[in-house]
């Protein structure tokens, strides 16, 4: 029997641009786990979002079940094509700019960690919740931690003098990622861990903002200079808000946890960091506006000059997530209507972004287009 004409057809478009299915894994590479980044932040931020409107929180459990789901397929892909296609592998962890998203992975543990705690506990159960962010999250923290020594060390090492690239922020972010969903395990320990953990937490943030912002002079100093980066890669230069965002996200809820940690004689510390979270995030929420604004403009103008759909586009996810969730822990921990409602503005512009590009990643994976090297 001849099937429908609309059967034949689908069946001919689904991997249209692949001599085989199994070229699905041949070029997947790290950046990849930026899909699960800019999806697990949008449940992230609708769990934090200081909004109460019905059918939020199950929007936030449903992304969050993308996400997951995408983080278990993701894994297993990435494993079967460091067995299957090792050569390829090997070739891009060695690639100057390809190297850099191994930055991705770890971010993309963190985010769906916080979000099982934040969210997937509904389902879960409050203690399988915990157990699963505490493996996510120690396991995220270490990628981190070496794609941040690593990576760097490697283009030293190599002497690498391209030029500064936004990109060079992904493997440097993950340890204030850490910093910040440390406090979702913070507020379930107490005593002497809790400590250890508060401090651990200042400390990748301090590792983090260091390093980051030494690399954002690098790239500003480039820019300002004409050297914006090829077409295709100008989605990037939103990552560097990425480091603004998420690091007024730590410094105000690891403030605001610290009084769970210093009480009594010791009040007057957790009172300090209370301010120190405030006052920076003030001064980083106005660098980010001017960051913001630069990165619109680059992005509009290569619009249109014709930018055409890539797996560079979850940039525009992520980073904005990160403001949200900064927007919105600065508001609580100044008690302001004006950041919440910003946290709320910058959200609809979140989820109109995710929706774009998810689209777009969704069709191009049907089609094959995108798993093929560009």
């Amino acid at each position: 029997m001849t099937p429908p004409a609309i059967l034949t057809s689908s069946r001919t478009r689904l991997f249209e641009n692949l001599d085989r299915p199994g070229q699905m894994l041949e070029h997947l590479g790290p950046n990849w786990f930026a899909s699960i980044m800019g999806t697990g932040i949008v449940a992230n931020a609708a769990a934090t979002l200081p909004l109460h409107v019905t059918g939020l929180h199950t929007f936030a459990l449903i992304v969050w079940a993308i996400a997951s789901t995408a983080l278990i397929a993701l894994v297993a892909a990435f494993a079967a094509h460091w067995i299957l296609h090792g050569g390829n592998a090997r070739r891009y962890a060695r690639h100057p700019v390809a190297s850099l998203f191994y930055g991705a992975p770890p971010m993309a543990f963190l985010t769906v960690g916080a979000g099982t705690l934040l969210v997937g506990k509904d389902v879960l159960g409050q203690s399988a919740a915990l157990s699963i962010d505490v493996v996510l999250w120690t396991a995220g923290t270490l990628m981190g931690l070496a794609t941040t020594v690593w990576i760097p060390w490697r283009m030293i090492a190599a002497r690498a003098h391209a030029a500064p690239l936004p990109a060079w922020l992904m493997p440097v972010v993950p340890p204030m990622v850490s910093a910040s969903t440390g406090v979702f395990l913070l507020q379930h320990m107490d005593g002497r861990p809790r400590l250890v953990l508060l401090v651990a937490c200042y400390a990748m943030f301090a590792l983090s903002l260091t390093v980051g912002m030494f690399t954002m002079a690098l790239i500003g100093r480039h820019l300002l200079r004409g050297g914006t980066p090829p077409l295709a890669a100008i989605p990037t230069v939103w990552i560097c808000l990425g480091l603004i965002g998420q690091s007024i996200t730590a410094a105000n809820l690891l403030g605001g946890v610290s009084a769970k940690v210093f009480s009594g004689e010791d009040a007057a510390i957790a009172s300090g960091l209370h301010l120190v979270g405030i006052v920076y995030g003030i001064v980083m929420a106005v660098f980010g506006a001017l960051v913001f604004a630069t990165a619109t403009v680059l992005t509009v103008r290569a619009a249109s000059q014709g930018l055409r759909f890539s797996l560079t586009w979850w940039s525009f996810t992520f980073p904005v997530g990160t403001c949200v969730t900064g927007a919105a822990a600065l508001g609580t921990a100044t008690n302001s209507a004006g950041l919440h409602l910003l946290a709320v503005a910058l959200f609809v512009l979140l989820v109109t972004a995710w929706a774009v590009v998810a689209t777009n990643t969704v069709r191009g994976s049907l089609s094959g287009r995108i798993f093929l090297p560009a």
